[in-house]
């Protein structure tokens, strides 16, 4: 078996193509507003344990603009009797609408979590977890009831996070320029402009980018099924081949890094570590083993006519 090779320790230059931002992602044609994050890193998976300590760098600058601005309304946990625990506050833009169901404010008035509502944006009816990292809404967004959202958390304009979403944290969200929207649950990921998760499903440690498509109950896991059963000391990290060279890339937990304009179709599964390229389709009903799979590749599933499913009949006096 070949020697694996651990990511970490090369440096920019000895880092594949195939595993830096600008083979999955062309800012030019499609620019993000957090392009440095993926940019700026040494690979795609660097990213991944960056989003947080991003997001929070992002936030704290946006929370002294709008508050230096005088142009935005404040709110705290005063204006909101017996609707939730701890200390935060809001800052509302011209506009924009702050009603939560609940929230889950700081410990102490010292430091409070902060939730900036841009110009349109509306929260109405949605939970507020503000314990853990500061929220940004962008201009005409829309949070609909039902939705949870735990800082840190990046929403920018125009989005429509509908009812049954939960977004759990080091979460980026880019703009939307109509027709699409988020429903499933998110923790640790990058989602770039137009990007559409509109169904129930779950997304864990992943980056997809410029309008890559979940459909309907596409999952995929950050976590082999083998590892689960294992102690969490002896867990070991996702290893991948590259052009025949194998790579340890230093993470237990991985998803999914999408290319611009990929696309999943509906109930397919995609394992850990998987990274797809740019505007690759998958049918529905995939299952996408881990590895890495190069721009353009089609991922067909026509099981029947493979003779891959037995077929049988139905004795109706039997059932």
């Amino acid at each position: 078996m070949a020697d694996v090779i651990k990511l970490s320790e090369l440096s920019p230059d000895q880092v594949p193509e195939k595993l830096k931002a600008d083979y999955y992602f062309d800012f030019d044609a499609h620019p993000f507003a957090h392009s440095s994050l993926l940019t700026e890193a040494k690979s795609v998976i660097d990213v991944l344990g960056k989003i947080g300590g991003y997001a929070k760098s992002w936030l704290a600058a946006k929370i002294d603009q709008m508050g230096k601005s005088g142009a935005v309304k404040v709110l705290t946990e005063k204006d909101f009797p017996n609707r939730g625990t701890g200390c935060f506050r809001a800052l509302v833009a011209e506009g924009a609408q702050f009603d939560p169901s609940y929230y889950v404010g700081s410990p102490s008035a010292d430091g409070p979590g902060t939730i900036c509502l841009d110009k349109g944006a509306r929260w109405i009816g949605a939970v507020a977890y503000l314990n853990e990292g500061d929220i940004f809404i962008g201009a005409d967004t829309l949070v609909e009831p039902g939705v949870g959202i735990k800082g840190p958390t990046i929403i920018m304009e125009a989005n429509e996070i509908r009812q049954g979403s939960y977004f759990r944290g080091n979460v980026i969200v880019g703009s939307n320029s109509g027709g699409t929207a988020f429903r499933g649950e998110l923790k640790n990921v990058v989602m770039m402009n137009d990007a559409n998760f509109p169904h129930p499903s779950y997304l864990g440690d992943s980056i997809c980018g410029f309008s890559t498509h979940f459909g309907n109950q596409v999952t995929a896991a950050n976590l082999g099924i083998f590892q689960g059963l294992r102690e969490r000391a002896k867990r070991t990290n996702v290893v991948i081949s590259v052009d025949g060279r194998r790579y340890d890339l230093g993470l237990v937990k991985m998803g999914v890094v999408m290319g611009d304009l990929a696309q999943i179709g509906c109930s397919s599964v995609v394992a850990p570590g998987t990274l797809i390229g740019p505007n690759c389709v998958a049918y529905g009903l995939c299952n996408i083993d881990r590895g890495l799979y190069d721009a353009g590749t089609l991922f067909k599933n026509k099981a029947i006519g493979a003779n891959v499913i037995e077929l049988g009949t139905v004795d109706p006096s039997r059932v």
